[in-house]
């Protein structure tokens, strides 16, 4: 991060920074301003400031990964998929975003939505810190605390509110809220005894203790866990209980908090909220993170959709005529990419897409600046030749001289089949290694037909690849997919959309959302 110099540009405008990176958090701060100040000069005439502003989150949600389910999603309505676009990029300002953090060339998401939320790179796995605090160490949070765009925003009245399909508490969406020195603090048994002992709040007490304005009006995701005690056993899976070591149930302290608030843990009582009633929402729809959206159906006690969460969201914040800031995080893009499972990270993505353009049903779009994005990319790749139209999941079938579609699939140097999606690294690696494990235990979709293979790769005509639990090779055995560290990319439209452009660093994207609300380019 601190080590790392911003790509040149052909013109100084674009670049979000006009020398080597910022060493400590007052230059970050600083250094996103001035491009602001740069940016203004591309105002068109009559520009005006955003109302409310809707930042969407593809966690792990890579150029690859928008390029493969733009033709998924294609495929799937019965067209060849490449003349697709998903919803958001026909949004009319697109720009790139650089992921690095200060001390990682490659970040997670603690580091980039803390970027994105509050204008300053940081450290990895620290969430809502700057760079000077210490990873681990609850006692440099209070030196190193950095406002966040939702806390500003319920400071200055406007209506504010999360969406995931994650717990609650996981790191993009906690980036919004929390400030502590690690993501895996959720819940204090995640915590050092030392931290406990001092009474460090966890993640999930932070949120429930949010003190801002008057809170957070909408908070919609998963993660019963973290707010109930061990001793009790979650409504909806009785085989599990909650996480809590103090004891405490957040949840009943939430409803004491929130007298008129509302608490729901089904799609049933989803589907019967009013948007027009007073009073915060609060939905955790999962002991831990919500299903997948290919599997969301089979769930015991119902889910809504991501879309369907956003739309929830954008009719209750819309009541606040001061107006709004929303976070949706489509949060399981990355899960199906960790776990090498193109298929589940393809559907997120296509939901995801589908919440954006719900979204845009809903709002006034001169008052309503929505920011599409993505905190990092992850390591998928588009390869092999295949002809147009070729099945995005399947085997590569490419042209012959004449430019006609080959009836039997390319093959590698040995002989055999591939796919036009594979991961760099990952479990599905297929290579010849005695101590090559059969799996990540905890992933309960196993890839088919080649489970176990030690001896090399399989030949893929006899495998289903485009079956949802299917696997894609790997080049690098690993038990989860790495994040990648290409820049990705960023769309806009709305009031204010005309900021994002250019190559730009990730933490740009916090003072362009400030400026479009007419702070003074994120000034607090």
């Amino acid at each position: 991060m601190s080590r790392c110099v911003p790509a040149i540009v052909a013109l100084a405008l674009v670049a979000s920074l006009p020398s080597a990176a910022p060493a400590d958090p007052s230059e970050w701060r600083d250094a996103g301003r001035a491009a602001i100040e740069r940016a203004r000069k591309l105002a068109p005439p009559g520009a005006k400031k955003a109302k409310n502003v809707i930042l969407f989150v593809g966690d792990g949600m890579g150029i690859s990964t928008v390029t493969a389910a733009r033709i998924f999603d294609g495929q799937r309505k019965g067209r060849p998929g490449e003349e697709n676009l998903l919803s958001f990029e026909t949004f009319p300002y697109v720009a790139l975003s650089k992921t690095y953090s200060t001390n990682a060339q490659v970040a997670e998401s603690a580091a980039t939505m803390t970027a994105l939320m509050t204008g300053v790179k940081t450290k990895e796995d620290v969430i809502g810190l700057d760079d000077t605090a210490v990873p681990g160490d609850f006692r440099s949070v209070e030196h190193s605390r950095a406002t966040t765009l939702l806390e500003q925003a319920e400071a200055r009245g406007l209506a504010t509110g999360i969406v995931t399909t994650t717990r609650i508490t996981h790191a993009t969406p906690a980036a919004c809220y929390a400030h502590a020195p690690h993501r895996e603090w959720e819940d204090d048994s995640m915590m050092p005894e030392e931290a406990r002992k001092a009474g460090f709040p966890d993640i999930a007490r932070q949120l429930v203790e949010f003190s801002v304005g008057d809170g957070i009006d909408v908070l919609l995701g998963g993660g019963r866990s973290q707010f109930r005690p061990q001793s009790v056993r979650d409504p909806e899976r009785p085989a599990i209980t909650g996480a809590r070591l103090d004891g405490r149930d957040l949840i009943v302290e939430w409803r004491a908090r929130h007298p008129n608030g509302r608490y729901i843990i089904q799609r049933d009582e989803f589907l019967a909220l009013d948007p027009a009633a007073p009073g915060p929402v609060l939905g955790l729809f999962e002991p831990s993170h919500m299903n997948f959206e290919s599997e969301r159906g089979k769930d015991v006690a119902g889910e809504p959709s991501l879309s369907a969460m956003t739309a929830r969201a954008i009719q209750i914040l819309s009541r606040d005529p001061d107006g709004f800031f929303l976070m949706v995080e489509g949060g399981r893009i990355d899960h199906g990419h960790h776990f090498g499972n193109a298929y589940r990270a393809l559907v997120e993505t296509v939901e995801f897409s589908n919440a954006v353009r719900a979204a845009q049903a809903l709002v006034n779009p001169d008052e309503t600046l929505i920011v599409v994005t993505a905190d990092h990319s992850h390591t998928l790749t588009i390869a092999g030749y295949p002809t147009r139209g070729n099945d995005i999941l399947g085997l590569v079938y490419g042209n012959d001289a004449k430019g006609e579609p080959e009836s039997t699939p390319l093959r590698d140097m040995l002989g055999l089949p591939f796919t036009t999606l594979s991961y760099a690294n990952g479990p599905g690696y297929t290579g010849a290694s005695p101590e090559q494990p059969e799996g990540p235990k905890h992933y309960p979709h196993q890839p088919t037909g080649y489970r176990g293979i030690r001896h090399g790769r399989p030949d893929l005509r006899k495998v289903d690849t485009t079956d949802p639990s299917y696997m894609q090779e790997t080049t690098v055995p690993a038990r989860n997919d790495t994040h990648g560290g290409e820049d990705v990319p960023i769309y806009a439209t709305g009031p204010g959309a005309w900021l994002i452009h250019g190559v730009q660093e990730e933490s740009y994207v916090y003072h362009a959302m400030a400026e479009s609300l007419g702070w003074g380019a994120g000034k607090k």
